[in-house]
């Protein structure tokens, strides 16, 4: 049931004004269109970000499919319009609309949106106002959309609880399938004799009623209006939670996959008409992680460890090649070297997919003594840069944030992998961790010419090594959660101190924005009253913020100034053990009495380092 008219209008006066207008049109190779008449329910599944960075996100194909499987439900795609995108849509008053059925968000039943990264908030604010949904969960009736949250962003929901109905943390695949199902048993409910639904303040009231059964029956579902933040008198740090209802929970936990086997690959993945981030078959051969590093969230949320079985990733590999005809096959995960059959799994995707000429990827893989004989593995033709994760460059403060891997294996997988064809290497760095010392930015600096040198060993000439530096952001849910975050001042010494102490041309030292990265701090440890700056820096006009050349730090932090917020206590200053944070909320597993032993194992550890120096 596509809306025509409206397609007609876009075709005649906005796409042939846009760049690259392809991303707005629908019709890709894969869609699955469906007659809203002859379904019961309507998803609309956002990203909120641009279509080439949405169409590379694994987990909307995945539900995308998941969703479109069943009978009852159909399920459609939206990312974020481009500003001259935004303006046209605007200026000829047509909605935010799905790509396969150009329908208007207001018109779904459920509104669903991942949460990535933080800086893409404003994002969030686009897609709600210009697709026809009130922007505030309170001002929504029951006839407007249920607006739901998910993702990393999830973990701290506070900075923008106010605009969502739902707000969900852990594995999609079978929260979002009983989260549409209530809801339309709900709003049902509420149906008029004539099948619209009440407006104005009996209309807000019924939504109220029906998201807190929401809030009742489904243990994952955090529904932020029914809960109001008190905070303390003298810093002004969050002091409790307060539930306004005594049938809602306190808390909530991650909804759970117990067997990953057993949920379906998409195997008929979307094949855009315009060349994405990612242009290739994506399989998640592995969730979790068998590392417990204290700086990573994702390794925390992502517990407990679950695996696919070989032929079950093979088989969905052969069938997405078919149903595409892409020539690249990436195996995902956070570590996708400790995946248990990796060996295996490799070996027969080569025997299947090398006749055919197609590259197979390995993007995640572990610094240990595998990686020693790993480049001969996955090595191809095509293949001409390994990327590899260190995060340090020294083994004390490796044991600080329990990353544990060896300078030694790092350097000898780098050295078989020029043998076997590579040319280069990607090392990922971070700057800013606590306890960090000069010798540490040193440590970067040799680890990344020491193999450039090695390349020279091999090649007779330096090999291209890159150091990408990001600057750390103490993340919720991780055992660093406590600590502040270094300052503008320091990182902007530190990446001088990095640049100035190379020596090879072959090196190149890549540092992050540490705006962008501060600005990450800011968003991702604050409370509710956060969600204020978010909106003003939207109606001053920050769009697509996620992208440099969009990017304006100034707006941010006049918003952010003018809103109220102490930048200096959310972001820089440290919590003490005992505190209350903004995210204590959300549960995770393992809990908080586990992150508060790493902590303290870990101060003692930098207590050990400090006197040492």
């Amino acid at each position: 049931m596509i809306q025509q008219q409206r397609r007609k209008l876009l075709e005649s006066r906005v796409w042939p004004h846009v760049q690259t207008p392809a991303q707005y049109v629908g019709g890709e190779r894969n869609i699955v269109v469906k007659d809203h008449r002859q379904v019961k329910g309507k998803l609309a599944i956002g990203f909120p970000d641009a279509y080439t960075i949405g169409m590379s996100h694994h987990g909307l194909q995945v539900l995308y499919s998941l969703m479109n499987r069943r009978q009852d439900w159909c399920a459609e795609r939206v990312f974020t319009p481009w500003p001259d995108m935004e303006q046209l849509l605007r200026q000829y008053d047509i909605p935010l609309y799905t790509l396969e059925t150009f329908s208007a968000l207001s018109d779904f039943d459920v509104v669903g949106l991942s949460l990535q990264y933080e800086i893409s908030s404003p994002n969030v604010l686009t897609m709600i106002d210009l697709g026809g949904i009130p922007l505030l969960s309170d001002d929504r009736t029951i006839g407007d959309p249920l607006l739901v949250a998910g993702g990393p962003c999830c973990q701290n929901p506070e900075p923008m609880a106010e605009y969502f109905d739902v707000m969900i943390t852990g594995d999609g695949e079978p929260a979002l399938p009983v989260i549409c199902d209530l809801w339309l048993e709900l709003k049902e409910q509420y149906r008029q004799s004539d099948g619209s639904y009440a407006t104005g303040e009996q209309g807000r009231q019924q939504r109220a009623e029906a998201l807190a059964q929401v809030a009742q029956k489904l243990e994952f579902a955090y529904v932020p209006r029914f809960y109001q933040p008190v905070y303390k008198d003298g810093d002004g740090r969050i002091e409790s939670l307060q539930p306004l209802r005594d049938d809602v929970p306190k808390t909530f936990a991650p909804s759970v996959i117990s067997d990953l086997d057993g949920i379906p690959l998409p195997t008929s993945p979307i094949v855009p008409y315009i060349e994405c981030v990612h242009d290739r078959i994506a399989l998640e051969i592995m969730r979790g992680c068998p590392h417990l590093c204290r700086f990573c969230q994702s390794t925390v949320i992502k517990r407990p460890l679950r695996i696919r079985e070989v032929e079950t990733i093979v088989e969905a590999a052969w069938e997405s090649y078919l149903n595409t005809g892409h020539n690249e096959i990436s195996i995902l995960s956070l570590s996708s070297s400790d995946y248990p059959h990796f060996e295996p799994l490799v070996l027969r995707l080569h025997e299947v997919f090398k006749p055919l000429g197609v590259n197979i990827s390995v993007p995640s893989l572990r610094v240990n003594d595998q990686l020693r004989s790993l480049p001969k593995l996955i090595g191809t033709d095509r293949r001409s840069s390994l990327t590899l994760a260190p995060e340090v460059a020294r083994d004390d403060m490796r044991e600080q944030i329990r990353k544990k891997i060896k300078n030694s294996d790092l350097i000898e997988g780098c050295r078989n992998a020029f043998q076997n064809g590579f040319d280069s290497v990607k090392l990922y760095f971070m700057c800013g961790l606590p306890g960090e010392r000069e010798v540490d930015l040193d440590g970067i600096v040799d680890l990344a010419e020491t193999i450039a040198g090695v390349g020279k060993e091999v090649n007779g000439r330096y090999a291209r090594v890159t150091a990408s530096v990001s600057n750390f952001v103490p993340k919720a849910h991780t055992p660093y959660q406590w600590n502040g975050m270094q300052r503008r001042e320091y990182f902007q010494w530190a990446h001088k101190y990095l640049w100035n102490r190379r020596k090879i041309r072959s090196v190149n030292i890549k540092c992050h924005n540490i705006e962008t990265s501060l600005l990450e701090g800011v968003l991702s440890r604050g409370d509710r009253r956060t969600a204020k700056a978010i909106r003003l820096a939207w109606e001053r006009g920050a769009r697509m913020d996620g992208w440099t050349e969009h990017m304006d730090p100034d707006r941010w932090w006049q918003a952010l100034h003018d809103a109220g917020i102490d930048i200096e206590a959310q972001v820089h200053q440290k919590y003490e053990l005992m505190d209350k944070l903004p995210w204590d909320h959300v549960n995770v597993k393992f809990g908080r009495n586990y992150l508060e032993k790493e902590q303290g194992r870990a101060t003692v550890q930098l207590e050990a380092m400090a006197n040492a120096t």
